[in-house]
């Protein structure tokens, strides 16, 4: 099976979609902790894009200094 790399705006379109129907809705007991998982994920999935995003401007912006 082949997975689709998520994007930073997905993943974050996803989480804010999450939070939205924990806050708006009674959520299962059962369902809940798979969502703060799923929300954890998506997390450190967008941390990681900003940082690997971070270090490639930096080292552009090292390179037009040389």
């Amino acid at each position: 099976m082949v997975t689709k790399k998520i994007t930073y705006n997905e993943a974050m379109a996803e989480v804010e979609e999450i939070l939205d129907n924990i806050e708006n809705e009674e959520p299962d007991v059962d369902d809940l902790a798979e969502k703060v998982k799923r929300v954890a994920f998506l997390l450190k999935l967008c941390k990681e894009k900003l940082h690997s995003t971070n270090e490639q401007v930096e080292q552009i912006l090292k390179e037009m200094e040389d």
